[in-house]
């Protein structure tokens, strides 16, 4: 809520910040003297706060004023509100009852903007005297919302009359009224009420009642934190430090800790280094604030920080989880030695195991995630620990386990990680919850990287995850598939248990994608007479009989039987097509991959393999891989088979096979026909088998091959050289300072001390203390806001985080005059907001502020941030406002180039419904160079290999992705272009996928 006063009236606006989409901007206006009257202003979200004082200020004379913020909240219902005389008639009588209902309408009405100064009398006369509690309270919360002071700032008169009732009320014999009052006080500003209560503030310090004690230090706190509190309070550091001295309740102890600790620093550590012994031994509650002094103190003077890290080493073994946890933080941030990172390390590890809470598992992850990134040596050590994490059942946490566990693995723990991961693969199989498929499928893709990274563990985990080709969940099986070709190919010494284990477990696969991946694995790699014979028969077994299926049958198939399969296969067929590894597509008319119903006219279906099944619902893009493998396995059995009896026979079956699929794609017994590009693929193959030429078998044997492999290659270069660019560290200057360790004195240095010295030199040396290199680069991206013959000058550096905005805003004082209560205004539009409002400052002449402002980010869409610059000089008595240059928040800010694999971004991108695609006319005529220009535009990551964009076309495909700064939530795009034979113009297709 804004609240703005002009003149006599009060202007509350609703909505304005606290919800910028609203269509409608309510503006309600009460005079003091005459009924309420409401005006709907016709601006919409879309008018910032300068519009709409400029059109305020012209309606009530050119007042504007800006009121400070509530800090009362209460839920009001609207609806008919009770009218000031019903309040004080209630307010009169002797109902209690009806006081508690007056009291809080009275407080309704003052928190909507009413002042009601008639009651303040009748509240003196007749509830001030009341004993009932609930009224009391209500009481304080009437008197924290009513104005204390008239327009000039001086304290009213009449408020001596509320000063008598709160010295009674810090004298009341009822421990709760005093500690309600004693609550009240800290929220109370005005030193002229405060100062006649100090003597029965102070004398509340030492009350039986630890509730009393406990509120009348915070009392004593905020009081001396006033401007003029020093003052009121002369000797309130060592009142409350001979107050901790004495004190044993546990939370009026951390009250007066946390007192000295605001306003008398060096007390809090003298009484801290005083008790160092018994630290252990305090509350919690305390052990948290000693720890914030910790951190403070050793951040303005880190030469310090060794007699303070005894303390949070020995506050390891607290029993509080928040403690530990807080210790674990605080020694990170203020140590790089190696005794003190392991002990956090060792500490974050002990809090993922004892804890329930799947929000504190996350985020103790992400401490250790911190960890590795900073200190990967230590947590090598520490990768069986974090591995225990797989033990919650929480798929998020299981991920970023996995995640963290990748990443710290070398050839030293290897084995034992990958040992790990075989018996919770094998959990998977016997546990029936119901995300073990995906749990699995996330296995899957560790053991995978761990094989690529460390082949030596291959042998160890091949076999056990091929029992997985035919399981249920495709995408798991799929990781398999992908994980054995890849396996095969770096691992020639498992080629021949692969593809014997392979041919064994070929009749489980019950998708089609998979069955594509394993009939290309059988026809690369089955290199031997006898492995190539054991595959055609293989496929031929999972095909079944010929034919698929009988003409007689056919001919007697009947227009209700036709209706009645269409309808059956309506509800599994799917007209998506196929995305291909290049991300372009395939026709495909087939059945769901998961779905299997038999065809009543089609011979011995009930007891055929998985092919034929596959087959009969309409899958002839698989029909068309069959046709490719029987091919090339003809071909391979040519240069192994000598007797050219035996080929003829094994190439007379294979043409046999084609031709009943090409039957089955033409035939009326299927729902779809087989579609173009299948037909035309099996046609090919039935061609080569009848006429082989030696460039057409190099072909089919070698060159396909080549490419897989080139493919690879690129593969394992693009990670290479993301590991090293991401290995690469700034260096310190030549000209920059080096404290070597080896030259100072070791006298009353501990080893962890010594080892921190160590390691802060170290850093220095290799430039981990150096600014960030993007320093240099601020300065490209700061927004001007004001211009430079305005009298203050405004300019503002963005920086733009995963869930808000943070606006650094230098102001400057250009006049000769102090600037009064000047405030930055801000109001957003689209989907942001204003977190809160800076706070008003003075500014001497020529002088300069820093002002800092958050925007809470609710949608990475482009918004607005507009707003001005309202201040007051003494010389005149209107407020001066200076309307700020916009600032454009990008959605390309939130994008940054990622990268996925190429199973993983087909995948995502079929889930998807729709494509959007859009003409672009450009003067590019370059297909590289207008791929480089869109990369360049659009801040995604390219992720088609280099070598497959070589070469003159006029077609290229390439994929792109990028992901949102906020998590889990990606952008990625194919873009497909063709450009024209004109060289002047280029007409280019883009298909972008939101």
């Amino acid at each position: 809520m804004l609240k703005i006063g002009y003149s006599g009236y009060t202007c509350v606006v609703h909505h304005l910040f606290l919800d910028p989409s609203s269509t409608l901007l309510e503006t309600q206006l009460q005079h003091l003297d005459t009924p309420r009257r409401s005006l709907r202003c016709p601006n919409t979200c879309t008018a910032h706060t300068a519009r709409i004082q400029h059109w305020l200020k012209k309606t009530f004379d050119n007042e504007c004023k800006m009121e400070k913020s509530c800090s009362l909240l209460v839920h009001f219902d609207k609806g008919t509100p009770a009218l000031a005389n019903e309040i004080k008639e209630a307010l009169e009588g002797n109902d209690v009852p009806a006081k508690i209902d007056a009291m809080k309408n009275a407080i309704m009405l003052l928190l909507n903007g009413e002042t009601l100064p008639q009651l303040f009398i009748t509240i003196v006369r007749y509830v001030l005297p009341s004993e009932d509690h609930t009224i009391q309270k209500l009481l304080l919360l009437y008197l924290e919302l009513i104005d204390k002071t008239d327009g000039k700032g001086r304290v009213l008169p009449e408020m001596i009359l509320i000063c008598q009732n709160l010295r009674n009320n810090l004298q009341h014999p009822n421990e709760y009224i005093r500690g309600v009052t004693l609550r009240f006080l800290c929220r109370l500003k005005e030193v002229e009420i405060i100062e006649p209560l100090i003597p029965s503030i102070i004398s509340n310090l030492e009350h039986r009642h630890p509730h009393i004690r406990r509120n009348a230090i915070l009392a004593v706190m905020t009081i001396y934190k006033l401007p003029q509190g020093e003052q009121l309070l002369v000797d309130a550091p060592e009142t409350v430090e001979r107050f901790l001295s004495s004190e044993q309740d546990a939370s009026a102890k951390r009250n007066a800790f946390l007192m000295l600790f605001n306003c008398a620093q060096d007390r809090a550590i003298n009484y801290l280094l005083t008790n160092v012994d018994r630290v252990s031994d305090w509350g919690e509650l305390m052990q948290m604030v000693v720890l914030e002094l910790i951190r403070k103190v050793c951040r303005t003077n880190k030469a310090e920080k060794g007699k303070y890290i005894k303390i949070i080493i020995s506050l390891l073994n607290a029993p509080s989880a928040a403690v530990v946890y807080e210790c674990a933080g605080t020694l990170v941030s203020l140590s790089s030695a190696p005794t003190a990172i392991r002990a956090a390390a060792n500490t974050y590890c002990q809090l993922l195991l004892s804890q329930s809470d799947n929000n504190v598992k996350l985020i103790v992850l992400d401490r250790l995630n911190e960890l590795k990134l900073s200190h990967r040596d230590i947590m090598v050590d520490m990768i069986m620990d974090v591995l225990r994490a797989l033990s919650s059942p929480n798929l998020d946490i299981r991920r970023k386990t996995l995640d963290i566990v990748l990443e710290l693995i070398t050839p030293r723990n290897v084995n034992e990680v990958v040992l790990n991961l075989k018996k919770e693969v094998m959990k998977t199989q016997s546990g029936e919850l119901e995300k073990n498929g995906e749990y699995r499928q996330m296995l899957i893709q560790a053991i995978h990287s761990c094989a690529i990274k460390f082949p030596e563990v291959a042998s160890t985990v091949v076999h056990l995850l091929m029992d997985f080709l035919g399981d249920n969940n495709v995408a798991s099986a799929m990781d398999v598939a992908i994980f054995v070709r890849e396996i095969i190919e770096t691992n020639p010494k498992l080629r021949v248990s692969i593809v014997t284990r392979l041919l064994d477990t070929f009749y489980q696969i019950r998708a089609a994608r998979v069955c594509s991946c394993a009939l290309w694995i059988i026809g690369e790699y089955c290199l031997s007479l006898s492995e190539v014979e054991s595959g055609i028969a293989t496929i031929k077994q999972c095909l079944g009989d010929l034919p698929f299926f009988s003409i007689s049958e056919e001919e007697e198939v009947t227009d209700s039987t036709k209706k009645s399969q269409q309808a059956n296969s309506i509800t599994v067929s799917s007209k998506r097509p196929a995305i291909l590894a290049d991300g372009t597509y395939a026709t495909q008319s087939a059945a769901s991959e998961t779905t299997f119903s038999p065809q009543t006219v089609v011979h011995g279906s009930l007891s055929t393999g998985n092919l034929r099944s596959l087959l009969l619902t309409g899958d002839f893009f698989l029909g068309a891989v069959v046709a490719c493998t029987l091919t090339k396995l003809i071909l391979r059995l040519e240069e192994v088979q000598p007797s050219r009896l035996d080929v003829n026979k094994a190439s007379t079956d294979v043409l046999l096979i084609m031709v009943s699929m090409l039957q089955l794609g033409q035939s009326s017994v299927l729902p779809h026909p087989i579609d173009n590009d299948s037909y035309d693929r099996i046609v090919l193959c039935i061609r080569l088998l009848c006429n082989t030429g030696d460039a057409v078998r190099k072909i089919w044997l070698k060159s396909c091959h080549e490419s897989f492999v080139k493919m690879l290659s690129d593969k394992q270069l693009r990670e290479t050289e993301e590991i090293k660019a991401k290995a690469q560290i700034s260096h310190s200057q030549p000209d920059d300072l080096i404290d070597f360790y080896h030259l100072k004195s070791r006298k009353g240095m501990s080893q962890l001390e010594l080892e921190d010295e160590v390691q802060d030199d170290l850093k220095r040396a290799t430039g981990e203390f150096s600014k960030d290199a993007d320093d240099a680069n601020k300065l490209n991206r700061i927004i001007q806001l004001t211009g430079f013959s305005d009298p203050v000058y405004a300019e503002a550096y963005v920086t733009v985080h995963q869930y808000d905005i943070v606006l650094d805003v230098t102001v400057i004082n250009r006049t000769k005059e102090t600037l009064q209560n000047l405030c930055l205004e801000l109001a957003t539009m689209g989907d942001l907001k204003l977190v809160e409002r800076p706070q008003n400052y003075t500014l001497a002449p020529q002088s300069s502020k820093q002002i800092k402002a958050n925007i809470k980010v609710s949608s990475t869409e482009t918004g607005v941030i507009f707003g001005n610059i309202v201040y007051e000089t003494s010389n005149v008595l209107e407020r001066t406002v200076i309307v700020l240059n916009d600032i454009h928040i990008d959605i390309m800010d939130y994008i940054s180039p990622a990268v996925c694999s190429d199973a993983a971004f087909r995948t995502m991108w079929a889930e998807f419904e729709w494509e959007n695609k859009v003409a672009v006319n450009t003067t590019i005529t370059d297909e590289k160079e207008f791929l480089d220009h869109i990369i360049k535009s659009t801040n995604m990551k390219c992720l088609t290999a280099p070598s497959a964009l070589d070469g003159e076309c006029g077609f290229l495909a390439a994929n792109l992705y990028a992901k949102r700064a906020r998590p889990r939530e990606l952008l990625s795009a194919l873009v497909t272009r063709s450009l024209s034979s004109r060289k002047e113009e280029a007409n280019l297709a883009f298909w972008f996928c939101m």
